[in-house]
């Protein structure tokens, strides 16, 4: 059985990933963040011109979802990096972000 994922054994692989190559030079926080906003643009990509209801079901394509998939996997791993990089707990602050969401935008 495997172990259950959870965002430091996450990071923790992404670091050593980049340990063996040699690649912590490159992950400066402006070079995350310049990744993290060029593999977003390639997920946009893959939605940009279909209409609301072809984007609701772009995953019933196998290879679209593939696609999609991996893209929401790039995303996350240079965030996950930059997140370390700057020292901010990920989901520390999403749920910061959400408390402060609800005082902003109270329900109706």
């Amino acid at each position: 059985m495997t172990e259950p994922l959870d965002v430091t054994k996450l990071q923790r692989r992404l670091a050593e990933f980049a340990a063996v190559r040699d690649w912590q030079p490159y992950h400066t926080p402006k070079n995350l963040a310049a990744a993290l906003s060029v593999e977003a643009a390639e997920l946009l990509e893959i939605f940009q011109w279909l209409t609301p209801e072809e984007s609701a079901r772009v995953m019933d394509d196998p290879e679209t979802a593939h696609r999609v998939t991996d893209e929401v996997a790039d995303v996350l791993a240079y965030l996950l990096q930059l997140c370390e990089a700057l020292r901010i707990d990920p989901l520390a602050a999403l749920d910061a972000k959400i408390d402060r969401n609800e005082r902003r935008f109270p329900a109706p």
